[in-house]
């Protein structure tokens, strides 16, 4: 897939809370650690981010874009290479780790934290999603993990 700049026909992502997210050393940081494959978390989490609003779009959901696009740029916000340690244990300590790491840094509703802490599901079995943009994550982000795991694509935000 060609290098795109995130969210180039979405109004949303210039709001000033997206901005104050992408822009934050700790999200900047991110742009060193590896997620899957090659792809930092950086560029998976605003990839989660983006096909999460292009599927609530072409279901035609009725959902809160920014806070589904806000969970979606933190739900992987643990701020570490797991890969460092290769923690088994790491794909269901870490939405509780992203939201800590996210309710400190910044200012979380509801829904936000519903897809932070519940992304996981099903591995993490009683973390369920509650609301809809909860679920869009939730499958965007195995969906994403699959193509950077597989190399099918990559990209580069």
């Amino acid at each position: 897939m060609k290098n795109l700049t995130p969210f180039t026909d979405n109004s949303e992502l210039k709001t000033k809370e997206i901005r104050e997210i992408l822009d934050s050393p700790e999200m900047q940081q991110s742009k060193g650690f590896v997620q899957h494959g090659r792809v930092s978390v950086y560029s998976h989490s605003v990839a989660v981010a983006e096909y999460s609003c292009r599927l609530a779009r072409k279901l035609r959901l009725r959902v809160d874009f920014h806070s589904l696009i806000r969970g979606a740029l933190l739900h992987d916000f643990f701020l570490y290479d797991w890969h460092d340690d290769w923690d088994l244990l790491h794909g269901f300590k870490h939405p509780r780790m992203a939201l800590k790491n996210a309710g400190e840094q910044f200012s979380l509703n509801k829904t936000e934290r519903n897809i932070i802490r519940k992304h996981m599901w099903p591995m993490t079995l009683i973390n369920i999603p509650t609301c809809k943009e909860a679920w869009l994550v939730c499958i965007i982000d195995k969906y994403c993990s699959l193509l950077e795991t597989l190399k099918i694509f990559k990209y580069q935000y």
